[in-house]
This record gives structure tokens, sequence and C-alpha cells, in this order.
């Protein structure tokens, strides 16, 4: 049988197949009465369906339980909540989660009130979790991996609910969207990543122990096309690892974290042969994790991305200074948590009050051996006053029960250097110096007890403290020799972001990628697949 022409011929054909109710939902137009009036049936049903949420259920008590999507003014609501929810892939949420082609299936099979109620509610839960997953994030990150503790604000679902049936749909949803340059970026190299896979990937994987510039061979030219389909080559023919080839390769270290040696060693190769889909789950996480921050991104911070080993203090968008650094080791226990908080002062020439950590699991054992040990440490009581050695038992005392505090005073030797940053925490992480300074030749830095060491603490100090004081080097160099421990206020306090990302836009929006030192990414990408998150939705 031909199908109807377009137009005003195919609407009789709908109207055959499909009831008078259902057809005003798919159509959008004016519902029948009985779709226009709150009866018993939808309010049972609705009621029902609502019970398990009270804050929904009174919303909708509120309001008489008119109803927000299926009534006659409900065709733009739902029409713009069916097209946000079929952009879930773009954003690495799981289509399933929401279910639109679920929602249109029942609008289009709709007979009665009962269905009716049936629809309205799964719509609202559906609006809800998009508002809620789009804005704060689909996991509950500290469930997953419990040194990550950000706190995530959820949205407000009556305040959602309100704003859905007060003002303009499409807008609604528009304000929902991450608003980072971040995030954009992570949503492009999304699609750019999926055109990857679908194409088979970037060649041939890149085979040997390594090469090296004036190399020949077929290594050579799986290296060029690599290079070549990632964009960090231009198109060429040549089949020796030329200057050019050279040149590429050091880019791609840039991006990776790695030593810019120009040198496809063992590292480099293993990162070189990631594939799409690996550095796609790597896309995927960063934009959960920049949906649990969206924080205000004017004015000036301190970001410090463990996975980078580096501290930046950002002013207005902008990388203002940067230095490499040291983070917590990947001990379970000794891993830097992933927070946020405000650094309101650094002391100079600080003295170290020891983590009772520490004491009991790595000094007490020493002292129970030998009183003497750690000479370079004060035993200090509750008051902080220094109680001599020879008048304690060490042997007596447990890891429970031992009452002394331990204390490293200023001096060349101490485990903070010269200078500490601070941002009071309940995790007592902070930002120093170190008399370590070899740590920092290392390009993959996790060595502290959780604490971030700095490579340039005294030029980190300078640039934090230069908005408040033109002389600040001057200034601190003269606080410095005095040799006593001085807190030094900030006027303004700083928000500091500890942060773990191993995909994140660099310079001129190339993705960056680092590699999992604690695992949590891999812990996190579990998490989305598990919640129904897959690489190639939108191609399946």
């Amino acid at each position: 049988m031909p199908l109807p022409a377009p137009g005003r011929a195919r609407r009789p054909l709908l109207r055959r197949l499909v009831s008078p109710l259902a057809l005003a939902l798919m159509l959008g137009g004016t519902l029948p009465a009985m779709a226009a009036q709150t009866g018993p049936a939808f309010v049972q049903v609705l009621a029902g369906a609502v019970s398990s949420d009270e804050a929904v259920a009174e919303w909708y008590r509120a309001r008489g339980w008119q109803p927000l999507w299926t009534g006659e003014d409900g065709a733009a609501r739902r029409a713009a909540l069916l097209a946000a929810l079929d952009t879930a892939p773009d954003h690495g949420l799981p289509a399933a989660r929401y279910d639109a082609a679920g929602l249109r299936a029942a609008l289009a099979s709709a007979r009665t009130e009962g269905d009716l109620g049936r629809i309205e509610a799964r719509m609202t839960r559906a609006w809800l979790d998009w508002a809620r997953d789009l804005t704060s994030g689909l996991l509950e990150p500290a469930k997953i991996d419990a040194t990550i503790v950000r706190e995530i604000a959820r949205p407000d679902p009556v305040r959602l609910l309100n704003a859905m049936a007060q003002g303009e749909p499409d807008r609604v949803l528009r304000d929902l969207l991450p608003k980072s340059d971040a995030y954009v970026q992570l949503m492009k190299a999304r699609l750019d990543l999926e055109a990857a896979m679908q194409a088979d990937g970037w060649g041939p994987a890149v085979s040997g122990g390594g090469l090296e510039p004036g190399a020949t061979g077929p290594g050579v030219v799986a290296l060029r096309d690599r290079l070549i389909a990632m964009g960090y080559l231009a198109p060429t023919a040549t089949a020796v690892y030329d200057r050019a080839l050279q040149t590429a390769v050091m880019g791609f270290q840039r991006a990776h974290g790695l030593p810019a040696d120009g040198v496809a060693g063992g590292d480099t190769l293993a990162e070189l042969n990631k594939t799409p889909a690996e550095r796609m789950a790597s896309v995927l996480v960063a934009m959960e994790r920049e949906r649990w921050m969206e924080i205000d991104r004017s004015g000036r911070m301190i970001w410090v991305n463990l996975p980078d080993f580096t501290a930046q203090i950002i002013d207005d968008g902008r990388v203002s200074f940067r230095t490499r650094s040291v983070i917590g080791r990947e001990d379970t226990d000794r891993r830097t948590p992933e927070f946020s908080d405000m650094m309101d002062h650094m002391v100079v020439n600080p003295s170290w009050g020891v983590p009772r950590s520490i004491i009991v699991g790595e000094y007490l054992p020493l002292l129970q051996r030998n009183p003497n040990a750690v000479g370079h440490m004060q035993i200090v009581d509750r008051n902080g006053r220094v109680v001599s050695r020879g008048s304690v038992n060490f042997a007596a005392y447990t890891a429970r029960s031992f009452p002394f505090g331990m204390r490293q005073p200023p001096g060349d030797s101490n485990a903070l250097g010269k200078v500490k940053f601070m941002f009071p925490n309940k995790y007592n992480i902070y930002l120093h110096d170190t008399p370590s300074k070899s740590l920092f030749a290392h390009d993959k830095r996790a060595y502290s007890h959780g604490c971030i060491r700095l490579a340039d603490p005294f030029d980190f100090a300078h640039a934090l403290f230069r908005t408040q004081s033109d002389a600040i080097e001057e200034e601190f160099n003269a606080t410095l020799k005095g040799g006593r421990e001085t807190p030094v206020k900030l006027e303004k306090k700083v928000p500091i972001h500890l942060v773990y990302f191993t995909a994140y836009p660099e310079a001129k929006g190339r993705i960056g990628y680092r590699r999992d030192v604690y695992g949590r990414d891999a812990r996190l990408w579990a998490a989305l697949t598990d919640a129904g998150v897959v690489l190639q939705s939108v191609s399946q």
C-alpha cells in the first residue's frame, strides 16, 4: 500500500491507528476533555506513583494534582524534555536511565486517565534525574572511592519543578548545561574520539621496544601514521624518523605528561598505543568530574591536578604561575584526597607537627627500640610543651595509648622546608616546600605522606601574595632570614581545588592525558558503565 501524502491526507490514517488521546499527545495539540481534567483515576495513579518522594508528592498536592506534562499546556514541556533526553550520550550519560524512547511509546499508547497518571510521574522522574545528573553528576563519588571527598550540591527538586512549571521550557533546559569552557571542550573531544572509533581507530599499534631519531623501517611508518591520525603530525610520506617526526613525538609527550625528549621509548609507546576507546573512557570520566565542580572560575584560584603533578595559580582563566608538585604515595592511606577549600595564609619557617598516623606508625616503633632515635624531633605533651625523652618509657605505650605528640622545629632539614601554604581542613593537607628536591626530577611524582610538595615554593609565595604587596619578595626574604615561625595572612582568601583529571583541555583546546596514578578513574569508569554509560551510544 503506498504511503499517504504529507499534511492533511496523513491525519485520518493516524486517527484510525491510535486513540484520540494518544494522537493529541503525539501531535502536541489540545488534549481531549478526558486528558484536560484531573479526574479521580489520574489523581489516584499519580499520587501512588510519586508517593515514595515526599517533596514531589507535596508539590503535586499543593497544586491540586494538576499535571505538568500531560495537561493542555504540557506539549511544549514534553517536546523540550524529550529532545533534551535524546542528547544524553553527548554528555556521557546513560540514555536508558531517562528512557525517552519508552516515554514516547507510552505517550503513543495512552488511552486512560490512569495511563496519563503513570506518564506524568515518569516524565517528572526523568526530568528530576536529568537535571540532577547534568548539573551535579550521575555518581556519588565518595561511595566509589573514599578519597574523593568533594562536596556536591544536588539541585532542589521543588525548585526544578517550579522552574519547569513557570519558565520557558527550552530556556530552563539550556540553563542546566555545565557552563565551563572545559566541559564544552571535553564534549568536542568525545565527538572526535567517537569518530576515531567508528573509523577503526588511529591505525596499527606501534610495535618494538622503542624508536629514536634516525631510525627507519615499519615501526617508524606506524609511528608516523599514528601521529598523523592523532593530529600531531602533518601528512607526510617520510619513512625516516626525521626532525618533523621528532617534533611531533615531543608534542605528543608534552600532551601526555611525559619527558619531551623526542624519543619514542617504552612509556611514550605505551601512551601512543592507547585506543580511542580508552581515551574516551578518560574523557567521559572527566566530564563527570566537571559536573561535580560547577565552580566560579572567575577571579583567582589555585588548581592542583594530582595526576599532572603540578600546582597552578589561575587568574580569570589564565595560568599565571605553574610549578611541579609531589603528591601522596600510591599506598591506600597516603593518597592525596580530592576536595576544594579556601587558602587563607602561609607560614614562613614552619615547624612540623607530625601527624598522629606517622607518629604511631613509623616513629613510635623506632623510639621503643632506641629512645634517642629521630633525634631531630621534639617530644611534646598535650599543651605543646617539650618533654625530655629521658622521662618517657616509650616501651610502656601502644599506638592507641601513646599520649605525646612530635614536632620538628624550623630549620634547613625541616620536612616542610621553609614555607607552607595553609587551607585548614580535616584531612591535614597543605602545600609546602621540601628539602628533598631530587624527587622533582622524576616524571611520576607520588612520594609524600599525602601533602603536596612544591618545586618552586618561594616563587609560588611571591605570585600568591603579589596582589597585596608590591614588595612581597623583599618582605618574604626578610621574614625567611629571621628564622622564626611566622604566619602571613592572605587579605583575600583564594579558592584551592585539589582535582584528579586524567583528561583535560590544555593549550589551544587540545586534550592532555595523564596516567591514572591512583586508579581512581578506573573505578569511576566501572561505576559509570554499571550505571549504563556506554562508549558509542550515539552510533549504536
